[in-house]
């Protein structure tokens, strides 16, 4: 059965959960972790051509650069300390804020917000709001910036 983005997301969002848990994991490994919570889910398409690989996938590539802006964004809190919940959310939404052009980044933050309340504490949505929020207003005046000095190289 084909599910809606939404469905991958949350789907996604497990999968990039049990990461957190893993040591050193490596693509063939994401890949076997991966194809056994897929094939549990009777999706109606391959691994490689559905939304939710495209977010693992994309996490786990940007793992790094992804963490480099939750710790830019999350004042005064490192990343062994955010709970994993709200990190592999923020991890999720973060790749798709920034790596997924045709996802709105208001789209992206509802979607995060929606899984901190439902996988979260009572606290969690406003976390990762807050952190979310951040980013994007960050992003925003990177690319505000970009924009500018390309205009003054003109």
């Amino acid at each position: 059965m084909t599910h809606n983005r939404r469905h991958q997301r949350r789907f996604a969002f497990q999968v990039i959960y049990s990461l957190v848990f893993g040591r050193e994991m490596s693509k063939d490994s994401l890949i076997k972790s991966f194809d056994n919570f897929w094939t549990e889910e009777e999706f109606d398409m391959e691994r490689q051509d559905s939304y939710a690989w495209t977010l693992v996938e994309g996490v786990f590539d940007n793992y790094d650069s992804i963490d480099e802006i939750i710790t830019k964004h999350s004042q005064h809190w490192k990343l062994n300390r955010i709970a994993k919940v709200e990190l592999t959310i923020l991890r999720l939404s973060l790749f798709e804020m920034l790596f997924c052009p045709d996802i709105p980044i208001k789209v992206a933050m509802n979607e995060a917000i929606e899984l901190a309340k439902d996988f979260g504490d009572d606290n969690s949505k406003t976390f990762v709001n807050g952190v979310l929020d951040a980013a994007a207003k960050g992003a925003q005046r990177n690319e505000h910036k970009t924009i500018q000095s390309g205009n003054t190289e003109s």
